[in-house]
């Protein structure tokens, strides 16, 4: 049976209710999407033998299901996300948040059933049938909660997520219509967690060649979960400034796309860190 959104929402929301009073919206936002991640791929795996990420022995969520009341559950986490960031290619992605950071989750019993109760409701969510007449669940989800962290933290509000509605009017404007083709790209310079690019590339019903480059490390991490939660594997998302170091060049001169989006963040006064030496030469 195909989970319901309103049952999955409500679910995520109580997740996040178990991290509050330790850390921001802007902290434990890497913890409940991280747990996200582990177990619809988790999931996944299960059902689909030609899944990309691969999920290894000793690194799935029934390994983190198995440690529930066990006192060194926070150091064991950490090695089961370890495993599967290895065996998937995903170090420094999908591995970022500690669960066994004291200061953020409490020490001894509080932070064993801390991390115990928030196993316990991604335990009770079954992905498997999270696809159901092309309702991309999982992918609302993110955008659900990834939504509800902007709105919550100030400092990072409007810094990793582009809202969906001004996404679908930069689609629109830039004239990508159901029929573009899949081999048609779209880049975006300042990427963040990716909305901008998925929403951009689900107005074509065949979808887009996805390509971004984001700045900041942990939001680079939550664009390639993103990229995978969406179906989009093979996006290739990669990490640096921009202006200073853009990573998309053939020789001397830059890549060019089909289709270029972008929502900069006009808020940071420091975006010329870096450009002072390179005026310099001219």
């Amino acid at each position: 049976m195909a989970l319901k959104k309103s049952d999955l929402y409500s679910s995520l929301w109580k997740s996040c209710d178990e991290l509050r009073g330790g850390m921001d919206a802007s902290q434990y936002k890497d913890y409940i999407l991280t747990m996200l991640f582990v177990k619809y791929v988790s999931d996944k795996s299960k059902t689909d033998p030609d899944a990309l990420i691969t999920v290894p022995v000793g690194g799935s969520f029934d390994d983190m299901v198995a440690l529930k009341g066990d006192k060194e559950i926070g150091d064991k986490v950490n090695k089961i996300i370890a495993k599967l960031a290895e065996a998937s290619d995903l170090q420094k992605v999908i591995d970022l948040a500690d669960f066994n950071d004291e200061e953020k989750l409490g020490k001894g019993k509080e932070m064993q059933d801390r991390i115990s109760k928030l196993i316990t409701i991604f335990q009770d969510l079954d992905f498997r049938g999270s696809r159901a007449e092309g309702d991309d669940l999982l992918g609302d989800a993110y955008e659900y909660l990834m939504r509800h962290f902007a709105t919550e933290s100030g400092k990072s509000k409007g810094q990793f997520y582009t809202p969906a509605e001004v996404s679908r009017v930069i689609a629109k404007l830039i004239n990508v219509t159901p029929d573009t083709p899949r081999s048609a790209t779209v880049y975006d310079p300042t990427c963040g967690s990716g909305s901008l690019l998925l929403k951009v590339a689900s107005e074509s019903s065949n979808g887009l060649t996805i390509y971004g480059q984001e700045k900041d490390n942990a939001t680079w991490a939550l664009s390639k979960m993103n990229m995978i939660l969406h179906g989009n594997e093979i996006a290739d998302i990669r990490k640096g400034d921009t202006i200073t170091s853009p990573q998309f060049t053939t020789g001397d001169a830059l890549d060019t796309f089909d289709f270029i989006v972008a929502n900069p963040p006009f808020s940071i006064k420091s975006w010329g860190n870096g450009l002072e030496n390179e005026f310099g030469r001219f």
